[in-house]
């Protein structure tokens, strides 16, 4: 089993007024040549948008972009006519493909909305652009993961490559286990809030794990913990 640990003071980070964003991996004017990406994950921004802002249409391509909000709301228009308000204990995930315009505001103009933005890199290029959108039952990941992200084939959200976002919420001092679900995947893992120790390594909030070359990770958490997981090819 191969391991590198993120901490979560070394992401990088901007300030614009209204938005606070801190980046796993480089993005914008933030560049870090050993922090690209970790397999075909792309980008893991940790976003706070004041209320009433938000990022006015901009377009992308071939990429699988997935936001999961974890306080206020967030809303989205794009060009192929999809529009959603997401919440905390919703999924969205944009197959921006051939080509897509999008925004992304604050619902709120009193409230600040704080969220996860994944992108992912597709395994089939120039697709029709969709969105698609979830509620999942917070009670379905305690003590346990649940897949909120699913490869293409799959029920629920999907997206155009062989990989899986998860979320767990943990008890104190609950030994957990993930299982890699494709060979040669690896595993990108986020402490949302509280603290676990896996092979060793003790993470606290916002730090991150890499691991990859094991078929399995064993998790214990320290205190009452919430878990982003992500497995995605490597190569």
């Amino acid at each position: 089993m191969k391991t590198l640990i993120h901490k979560s003071n070394t992401r990088g980070h901007a300030k614009h007024g209204w938005l606070d964003a801190h980046h796993s991996f480089s993005f914008g004017q933030w560049y870090n040549p050993e922090r690209v990406h970790f397999g075909k994950l792309r980008v893991l921004n940790d976003d706070i948008v004041k209320a009433g802002f938000g990022f006015g249409k901009h377009p992308h391509d071939n990429m699988e972009i997935i936001t999961i909000p974890l306080s206020g709301a967030l809303e989205h228009k794009d060009s192929t006519g999809g529009h959603g308000v997401i919440a905390k204990n919703d999924v969205q995930v944009m197959s921006a493909g051939s080509g897509i315009e999008h925004s992304e505001f604050n619902h709120s103009k009193t409230e600040d909305v704080n969220l996860f933005q994944l992108w992912i890199f597709t395994n089939k290029e120039n697709v029709a652009p969709r969105y698609d959108q979830q509620t999942f039952s917070s009670a379905d990941r305690q003590n346990k993961f649940q897949t909120v992200v699913s490869p293409f084939g799959n029920d629920g959200l999907w997206i155009y490559q062989d990989a899986w976002v998860s979320l767990g919420n943990f008890d104190a001092e609950n030994l957990s286990s993930y299982q890699v679900k494709k060979e040669g995947n690896g595993i990108y893992l986020l402490v949302i809030e509280g603290e676990v120790e896996i092979d060793g390594n003790i993470l606290s909030k916002r730090d991150a794990i890499g691991i990859w070359d094991t078929h399995a990770i064993n998790i214990l958490s320290k205190t009452n913990t919430e878990i982003l997981l992500v497995e995605v090819p490597m190569n």
